[in-house]
């Protein structure tokens, strides 16, 4: 009775209750409906085979259909769902919900006996992976050419088909990926996530252990290479320059007031102050040395002193030694000096080597000094007398300049 104009299908069902003989029966290609409301419809019990498709019917259908049908088609219809409970239809073996609008596996609680399903060309983009598990007598499924999504939650369908033994039918032509764009085409089993992609919960205590890798990481190299020591004289150096610029013209002074600024070891002194300053501030030439001594002024900090005195010096002379590097106030006058050097590009520093330093006494924040030494940009203080001469005459041109 195909392509013909019934309407209802229950009327259908009642024209068919008293043909005792009738197994096959094709409603295909008609206007059939039915929209439930309690309706009661009434099939020939012989009826064992029956095709509606091509017709109007939507998820209702499944309250009117024939109790021992085995073979049923809804091809092209409008089910969204085959809902759970309703359909008690014992001896359905095959089952096709081709071209219809279903977004996922129908379950088989109501079809016991089910071995073949069709739902191809759905709207099923992420398939259950729990369908043979609640379908166990299923041998085939056709669910190709769907929009599948391919995203994590598909991961589990691409599993059950190399669990399923083969009972999908179509594999791999008619499984494609629609879904997202940069996928699209892409047959389902050449498409692979990572068991950290899919996983939020590992995905998370990775990104927790990697953040805390990474914060001790930084905590360590800034412990290591004294990063928080170089912020406080970086803060102490913006503040001193800070109260420079609001001071009035008249107390800057001089640009250049010293040929050279002298930082040493308290246990040095000695050495620079019987050796060093007699052989340069006497003699030819008058240089003029800058000594915290005699020559920092009082009232303002350490602090502003050092930098004050290294601005107004031509060049900076470090006494090096294992007590140099021991010292704090050695420490800060260093990294001033390198700050000047490194921010108005000049060579204005002198490196004088009183004994020999072991690498492994030189702190990691004077990884600078470190490097100097290693290129032997700094003056040994010769033991032999006779080489003393020389060692004042490159000293003196060195530091040789016209002060203002």
């Amino acid at each position: 009775l195909q392509k013909n104009k019934f309407e209802s299908l229950r009327k259908v069902s009642f024209m068919t209750s008293r043909m005792k003989s009738l197994k096959y029966l094709d409603m295909s290609s008609n206007l059939l409906r039915h929209d439930g409301a309690g309706e009661q419809c009434q099939w020939a019990e012989s009826l064992s085979e029956l095709d509606l498709s091509s017709n109007q019917l939507v998820d209702a259908v499944f309250e009117c259909l024939p109790v021992n049908v085995k073979k049923l088609s809804l091809q092209n219809n409008q089910i969204s769902n085959v809902p759970s409970g309703v359909a008690e239809l014992k001896s359905l073996e095959e089952l096709n919900l081709a071209s219809n609008r279903l977004a996922d596996l129908p379950e088989c609680s109501g079809f016991t006996s089910l071995q073949f399903l069709n739902v191809e060309m759905n709207s099923i983009l992420t398939p259950s992976a729990d369908f043979f598990q609640s379908c166990p007598r299923v041998r085939e499924l056709q669910a190709g050419h769907n929009p599948f999504k391919c995203s994590c939650e598909l991961q589990a369908f691409i599993r059950l088909e190399r669990r399923s033994g083969g009972k999908l039918s179509g594999w791999p032509s008619a499984y494609v990926c629609e879904y997202p764009e940069g996928l699209r085409g892409t047959e389902l089993k050449d498409f692979h996530l990572s068991l950290l992609a899919c996983n939020t919960t590992l995905l998370l205590v990775t990104a927790l252990l990697l953040t805390l890798l990474l914060v001790a990481a930084v905590a360590f190299l800034c412990i290591y290479l004294d990063v928080p020591w170089y912020a406080r004289m970086t803060w102490q150096w913006t503040q001193t320059k800070r109260r420079a610029w609001h001071n009035p013209p008249g107390d800057q002074g001089a640009a250049l007031q010293f040929h050279a600024f002298i930082s040493y070891s308290e246990r040095d002194s000695l050495w620079v102050k019987s050796e060093l300053m007699p052989n340069l501030e006497k003699g030819e030439g008058c240089v003029q040395l800058c000594q915290h001594e005699r020559n920092f002024i009082p009232g303002k900090s350490i602090v502003e002193n050092i930098i004050n005195c290294i601005e107004k010096s031509y060049k900076s002379i470090f006494v090096l030694s294992p007590n140099f590097v021991q010292s704090e106030w050695c420490h800060y006058e260093l990294y001033f000096a390198h700050h000047k050097l490194f921010s108005e590009n000049s060579n204005s520093l002198i490196l004088i080597l009183l004994e020999p330093i072991p690498p492994y006494l030189i702190p990691a924040r004077y990884h600078k000094l470190k490097a100097l030494m290693a290129k032997r940009t700094y003056m040994e203080w010769p033991k032999e007398r006779s080489k003393r001469a020389l060692f004042w005459a490159n000293l003196r041109a060195a530091i040789s300049i016209n002060l203002p």
